[in-house]
C-alpha cells in the first residue's frame, strides 16, 4: 500500500498539514488562554472601580445625612467581639455598613469567577463581607474560618497593601487562609478627601485555570476535528487527481503487451495530459513500427 505514489503524497501533505495545524493551535490557544485572563483581570479592574465609588458614596451621604460624623466614619478604636477567633470587631460605622452596602457587595457576586467584593479600612478591617461569608457561627474553627469571614482585620502584607493603596485597580496574587490563591484588585475608597481604605476584588485562580483548561480543550477538539476532516480531504483529493495516472499506468502495460490498437485520448492540459500525448506518440509509434513488420 504504501509504495503507491497517492499513499506516498498524501502522507507528506497530511504530514505537513498536522505540523502546521498543530503550531497554530498551540499558539491560538496560548493566544485566547492570555486573552481570557486579561478579560478577567479587566473585569476585576472595573468591578473594583465601581465598587470604590459607590462605598465612598454612601459613607459620605451618611456624613452628610447625619447618621454619623466624619470622625465616626474613620474610627479606628476597634471594639473586640467576646469569644470569637480569630478576633473580630465593631467600630462606629459598621452597624449601618451592614444594611448600607452588603447589597451592593453581593451584587458583584452575580459574576461567577468573583469570589469576594468587600469594602476594607486603611488597617484591613473589613465591616461588612459578602453574605455567603456571614454564615452563622458553629463553633467549628474551619468551618467558620470559611463561613463567617465578617468583621476581621485582614492585615496580612496582601490585605495591609490593599488597604493603603492609593492606585487604582492595585493588582496582587493572594494567598488566602483558606487555602485557595486569588488575585486580588483593589481601589482606594476615598471620603471627604481622605484616604478611607480600598475596595477588593477577589478573582479564584483555580476557577480561572480551569476556565483556560476548558478553553483549551475546545479549541483542541475543533482544531483535531478539522484535522481529521483535512485527513480524509486530502486522500479523497489525491486519489481523484491522481486516477488519471493510474489509468495511464494501465494503458503504458498494454502498450508493452502490444496491444496498440486502443486510442490514448489526453483528459486535461497537465502533466498528466502531456503524459497521455507522449503515450499517443509513442503508441502510435509502435503501431506502425508493428504494421511494417507484417508487411514484410
Amino acid at each position: 500500500m504504501f509504495n503507491k505514489i497517492g499513499v506516498k503524497v498524501a502522507v507528506l501533505v497530511n504530514l505537513v498539514l498536522f505540523i502546521v495545524i498543530a503550531a497554530g493551535s498551540s499558539y491560538l490557544i496560548m493566544q485566547q488562554s492570555q486573552s481570557l485572563e486579561n478579560q478577567l483581570l479587566e473585569r476585576g479592574r472595573i468591578e473594583s472601580l465601581i465598587g470604590a465609588k459607590q462605598v465612598s458614596k454612601i459613607l459620605e451621604e451618611a456624613i452628610d445625612n447625619g447618621v454619623f460624623g466624619v470622625k465616626d466614619a474613620f474610627d479606628t478604636n476597634y471594639e473586640p467581639i467576646p469569644g470569637v477567633d480569630p478576633p473580630k470587631f465593631h467600630t462606629l460605622y459598621d452597624f449601618y455598613l451592614d444594611k448600607a452596602i452588603l447589597s451592593l457587595e453581593d451584587e458583584f457576586l452575580k459574576d461567577p469567577s468573583v469570589v469576594y467584593a468587600v469594602a476594607v479600612d486603611r488597617n484591613g478591617y473589613l465591616p461588612t463581607h459578602n453574605t455567603r461569608y456571614q454564615q452563622p457561627l458553629t463553633g467549628d474553627p474551619k468551618k467558620d474560618l470559611v463561613g463567617n469571614r465578617t468583621k476581621r482585620m485582614f492585615n496580612d502584607p496582601v490585605g495591609l497593601k490593599a488597604a493603603q493603596n492609593q492606585v487604582e485597580a492595585f493588582q496582587q496574587v493572594y494567598n488566602r487562609d483558606t487555602g485557595e490563591i486569588m488575585w486580588d484588585i483593589s481601589t482606594p475608597i476615598i471620603v471627604k478627601g481622605k484616604h478611607w481604605g480600598g475596595f477588593r476584588i477577589g478573582f479564584s485562580l483555580d476557577k480561572t485555570v480551569l476556565a483556560q483548561s476548558k478553553l483549551k480543550l475546545t479549541l483542541i477538539a475543533i482544531m483535531g476535528s478539522v484535522l481529521v476532516i483535512s485527513l480524509i480531504a486530502v486522500f479523497l483529493v489525491v486519489s481523484l487527481v491522481l486516477k488519471p495516472l493510474q489509468e495511464l499506468t494501465h494503458v503504458a502495460g498494454e502498450l508493452a503487451d502490444g496491444k496498440v490498437e486502443q486510442k490514448i485520448v489526453p483528459r486535461s492540459r497537465d502533466e498528466i495530459g502531456e503524459l497521455a500525448d507522449v503515450l499517443e506518440r509513442l503508441r502510435l509509434s509502435l503501431k506502425m513500427a508493428m504494421d511494417r513488420l507484417t508487411r514484410k
